[in-house]
């Protein structure tokens, strides 16, 4: 089934299988359609593909191969800047340059309400999905 064109997306990167069905679940919830990727450079290929349609990029730090969720977030932030960045890990802490302007950081685990509270802060209102607008109302 394809999604609507007006529908704001999320992409979510995580290597675990249910906690990336997990967060696509959340945010499928929250009005988003969702790609998912098993690492980052899985996500960066759906990124080139579907950067029109990306205005969400929730992604786990600790991933095998390539780069990890730091350099993905870093990296998504270079190449398509009005893409808003949530990172999250159960492990590992951000130091002081590991996070690009204007992403947020999230112990794992995390429950549906703080996600959607950290996406509500960080998303302008313009790509923030019905649900979430809703939920200020």
């Amino acid at each position: 089934m394809t999604e609507p064109l007006d529908i704001p997306c999320a992409l979510v990167a995580d290597d675990d299988f249910l906690i990336r069905m997990d967060a696509e679940t959340i945010l499928e919830d929250a009005g988003f359609c969702a790609f998912t990727a098993k690492d980052a450079n899985e996500a960066l290929d759906i990124l080139a593909q579907e950067e029109s349609r990306i205005v969400l990029l929730f992604t786990d730090v600790d991933m095998p191969g390539g780069p990890d969720g730091f350099e993905l977030a870093r990296t998504t932030s270079r190449r398509w800047p009005d893409i808003s960045i949530v990172v999250a890990s159960g492990r590992a802490k951000p130091g002081p340059d590991d996070l690009p302007e204007g992403a947020v950081f999230l112990d794992k685990p995390f429950s549906t309400q703080i996600v959607h509270d950290h996406i509500d802060r960080i998303l302008p209102d313009g790509q923030k999905p019905e649900p979430l607008k809703r939920r200020n109302r």
